[in-house]
């Protein structure tokens, strides 16, 4: 018997979504508890024997295999598993496995490493801004960049009314810089770029929670062992 759990949590290890999207699909009344829907949040489950239905379909009643995927994305993809516009997704570059979903977003015209899952628990940790994970980028903007504009980056610049944490900047050349930030905002780098005045030509993530890239540009590659277990302490899973 396993046990019993909250069941947005039960989702999430089903690898159906993340816990924080399991909940917004409760609260849409798109899950359903042994024929009824439920819409509370916190309700205890057991995955064993409690029949759970998510968008109509049931989800396995014991943990399924978990599969864990690095891509290095290539521009001109979208990170999500379903695009309305029937533009390419990255889920075209990786094995076709139900229910894997990319680890947070890379825009259409940036590139670089993905992790991509069907760990709900792990990307819900991953994705949250209190465990800080790490990403570094390579950026390449129109104009050369003066150190007067690379310490306003540093410091923290304004977006959206909110000032970026201090990040690291290495610099590569007049027009490319190295940046090692550890928030998710939507299109961060680019628009820290254009608070200093500054277009981003061209964005390749280089690192990503300590993994670096070893495969070519639109390869994946299985996540080893030691690596995943890593990703599991950076967020405080065992």
């Amino acid at each position: 018997m396993s046990p019993r759990i909250r069941l947005h949590k039960a989702i999430a290890q089903a690898g159906i979504a993340s816990r924080r999207k399991a909940e917004k699909l409760i609260a849409s009344g798109k899950v359903r508890v042994n024929g009824k829907i439920v819409k509370k949040q916190g309700v205890i489950v057991e995955p064993s024997t409690d029949t759970i239905e998510v968008l109509g379909g049931k989800i396995p009643p014991f943990a399924k295999r978990k599969y864990y995927f690095l891509l290095n994305k290539p521009v001109g993809y979208v990170t999500t598993t379903k695009d309305p516009h029937r533009r390419k997704t990255v889920m075209e570059l990786v094995p076709d496995i139900k229910g894997l979903f990319p680890v947070g977003r890379l825009d259409k015209n940036t590139a670089g490493l993905l992790v991509i899952t069907n760990d709900g628990e792990l990307t819900y940790r991953l994705t949250h801004p209190k465990f800080e994970i790490e990403k570094v980028y390579n950026a390449e903007v129109n104009g050369d960049i003066t150190e007067s504009e690379l310490k306003k980056l540093e410091k923290g610049v304004f977006v959206d009314g909110k000032r970026t944490s201090p990040c690291k900047i290495k610099i590569l050349n007049k027009t490319t810089v190295q940046l090692n930030i550890h928030e998710g905002r939507k299109r961060q780098v680019r628009r820290m770029f254009e608070a200093i005045g500054h277009r981003v030509l061209k964005l390749d993530r280089i690192e990503y929670a300590g993994i670096k890239p070893d495969i070519k540009r639109g390869n994946f590659r299985r996540l080893k062992p030691s690596e995943v277990k890593s990703l599991y302490k950076r967020v405080g899973l065992k």
